[in-house]
């Protein structure tokens, strides 16, 4: 059922009658977030047949935003991220770094990663972008100015792994509170558009930084609100080293546990690493760069000595893996992605 279609929206006004003669199937309901008012009535059915994956529901909102309906189905519902494609699944091979950075230029949503060019991939971007502020925010029953939360997002991605600043930001917009600003910011980061990176905050006896660092989640979408039209663009525009950094850190997320909990990790002093990650008692460390000869700075190391990382990883767009130092490895994205996953 697609909830956007009128045929199928009308023949779920009665829900107590549609849904028991198909307790034997599988039953799909796409694009629930615009019906949260089903949440209601789908309570009182899953507890009449408490069978594991008899419906499925697929939305461009993340739990936060579905549960603006009075029935959150706490206790009977799981969560699962589908994410847009990854490099393992496209670039299995880590020699082909020609296949890797067109999957970094055109992001991973399926209709732009495929289309037949640069230009018809950028205009479906671009597409998506005002779609989802025009159409799919309202839809949501939130009140933001389409073109006040278009600047908002166009200021992030000129942003990109820096770190959050409400005030300064809020300055930018006119003056927007700081309150606006965090609101607008929770938006995105909801609706699956913003990853919001908080600091990872060790007892070191060091003085860290506390702001978390932003960066939109799709790389695709953020060359598309940054006007990047295709990959020699991008390799000269200062926000290259830093999308790349953004759409690393997506596909190690993407291969972590749905628990990992991910943060960034620097001292007032300069130590810093990218992300680090905290798995069933582990903590991983990642360093990104974007370079064939990866050398990290002395910051790096001495955020190692700081963290302490059971494991550290340098990610760069590299043909074969191979060892930095005693604890450090350098690796191809699809390489790591498949480390994770297998261990």
């Amino acid at each position: 059922m697609d909830l956007e279609r009128d045929s199928d929206r009308a023949a779920l006004q009665h829900p107590e009658l549609f849904f028991p003669p198909l307790r034997d199937r599988l039953v799909v309901l796409d694009e629930v977030q615009t019906v949260p008012e089903l949440f209601r009535a789908l309570r009182p059915e899953i507890d009449a047949d408490r069978r594991v994956g008899r419906l499925l529901l697929l939305g461009s909102a993340s739990g936060p935003l579905l549960q603006q309906s009075s029935e959150s189905l706490a206790g009977r519902v799981s969560y699962l991220e589908l994410t847009p494609f990854l490099a393992q699944e496209v670039t299995p091979d880590p020699a082909d770094l020609a296949g890797l950075q067109r999957l970094w230029m055109r992001g991973g949503y399926p209709l732009s990663h495929l289309a037949a060019s640069d230009g018809a991939s950028l205009a479906w971007r671009q597409d998506l972008v005002r779609t989802f502020l025009q159409r799919d925010v309202p839809a949501l029953g939130l009140r933001v100015p389409a073109e006040a939360l278009r600047r908002f997002w166009t200021m992030l991605a000129h942003l990109q792994g820096q770190l959050f600043n409400a005030s300064q930001l809020g300055l930018a917009l006119g003056g927007a509170s700081h309150t606006t600003v965090i609101r607008h910011l929770d938006l995105l980061v909801d609706a699956l558009m913003v990853r919001r990176l908080a600091p990872h905050l060790p007892h070191v006896g060091k003085r860290l930084v506390k702001s978390p660092k932003v960066y939109v989640r799709d790389s695709g979408l953020l060359h598309a609100l940054l006007g990047i039209p295709d990959a020699v663009a991008l390799q000269g525009h200062p926000v290259a080293g830093l999308s790349w950094e953004g759409f690393v850190i997506e596909q190690i997320a993407a291969a972590l546990p749905a628990d990992a909990v991910l943060g960034h990790y620097r001292t007032a002093a300069g130590a810093e690493i990218d992300l680090v990650a905290q798995v069933g008692g582990r903590t991983l460390a990642f360093e990104i760069k974007l370079s064939s000869a990866p050398k990290p700075a002395r910051g790096f190391w001495q955020a190692l000595a700081d963290v302490r990382p059971d494991q550290a990883y340098v990610v760069a767009p590299v043909a074969r893996a191979y060892s930095l130092a005693d604890g450090v490895q350098v690796m191809g994205v699809a390489e790591v992605a498949r480390a994770l996953a297998g261990g």
